[in-house]
């Protein structure tokens, strides 16, 4: 009982009490996003092709999300004759808890501080907006939704459709199409602020001024734009689950809950691309008018909405390409010019960058052998 009751033990407690506080706020805030981006992505793709678009549920639509979720969840489960069943089953439990996942570095503002109220503490601590900040954040985001594609894949093979097994394919060649170019637009970023965490990318933001470093990683953020596009299958990057060509591709045989994961995961990876944008481009939760408007999550939410309406928009504007003009842009295009970008910037931080040396500790002087002699 002492043991349990030990501070170390309490301050574990704290700590896991916060960290599953936080989960439980991000991932009901997320299903309320997802739901809520399909229906203004409905309402926005009909008002730019002048349709009318989900009107008959509620006010203005507004509760079509809720019937699509009580469809969705007493519609019957179908799996093909032939299909392996654990793949069938675990495809879709694999692209949901990697786009989950992969938001648990993002920070969303500072220490939580409300109007008139202060700042927020649990037990004496304040609460950051954000799960866990980890000194390779950008990294661990990279790996996680790589694994991503991995969903794709296992529901086109495992349904055995011809159609949804060409779809996960085209995914998985799509990928390493693009993940290179998404990859080396970061590196500029990361050379500028030289930290792979996202919130000192945010501070170094900060300390040059938004618009400088937005202005300074422009073409960065292009590269990233379109390359995301790829990655999360959207429009006119979607030969993962072209209609035209392969019915519903990657997802065909899939209904109910299953295929409400699968939507579900698309929408969210489409978050993540968008929170990591703001982050890494706009300057995250900073003001765009330094000094007249406070810094404030609430900037986070609206560059991050801002970026989603933009995926709305190329959607409703550019047309599907062919796959080999999809394999031919990724490779002679869009890659060459992310390598260029990244071996200008490097030229440039080389010349005209802060000069820093490597520290040098007492203890590694101590350790250091003298000369001719070999160090055990």
């Amino acid at each position: 009982m002492e043991l349990l009751l030990s501070p170390g033990n309490k301050e574990l407690a704290i700590d896991a009490l916060i960290a599953i506080l936080k989960i439980a706020v991000i991932f009901n805030a997320l299903l309320g996003l997802f739901s809520l981006m399909t229906y203004i992505e409905r309402r926005v793709l009909a008002f730019m092709q002048f349709r009318r678009g989900p009107n008959r549920v509620g006010p203005w639509g507004i509760l079509q999300p809720a019937a699509d979720g009580i469809k969705l969840f007493f519609k019957e489960e179908v799996m093909p004759e032939g299909a392996h069943k654990f793949l069938f089953f675990a495809a879709p439990v694999v692209a949901i808890i990697t786009a989950y996942v992969s938001l648990a570095v993002v920070p969303y503002g500072g220490p939580l501080v409300i109007p008139f109220y202060g700042q927020v503490t649990i037990f004496g601590r304040p609460i950051d907006l954000q799960i866990a900040d980890l000194d390779v954040g950008i990294l661990f985001i990279f790996a996680i939704t790589s694994l991503g594609v991995y969903g794709i894949v296992l529901a086109g093979y495992a349904s055995n459709n011809k159609y949804s097994l060409l779809g996960g394919l085209r995914s998985s060649a799509q990928m390493f199409s693009y993940e290179l170019a998404l990859g080396m637009s970061w590196v500029s970023v990361i050379m500028a602020a030289g930290s792979f965490r996202l919130g000192d990318i945010v501070a170094t933001a900060d300390r040059m001024n938004v618009w400088v470093w937005f202005a300074m990683q422009f073409p960065a953020f292009i590269i990233y734009m379109i390359a995301a596009c790829a990655e999360v299958n959207r429009t006119p990057f979607d030969l993962a689950e072209s209609e035209t060509e392969l019915v519903a591709g990657f997802h065909t045989e899939y209904s109910s809950m299953k295929f409400a994961l699968l939507q579900m995961a698309e929408y969210i990876n489409m978050i993540t691309v968008c929170a990591l944008a703001s982050n890494m481009f706009l300057g995250g939760w900073l003001s765009p008018l330094p000094g007249i408007l406070p810094n404030s999550p609430l900037w986070f939410f609206a560059k991050m909405l801002f970026l989603l309406f933009v995926f709305i928009w190329i959607r409703a504007t550019v047309p599907r390409f062919r796959y080999d003009q999809l394999m031919d842009f990724g490779w002679k295009r869009l890659i060459p010019a992310a390598a260029l970008w990244v071996v200008f910037f490097s030229g440039m931080t080389a010349f005209f960058g802060e000069k820093k040396s490597p520290p040098t500790t007492t203890a590694a002087v101590s350790t250091m052998a003298p000369v001719g002699q070999v160090s055990r």
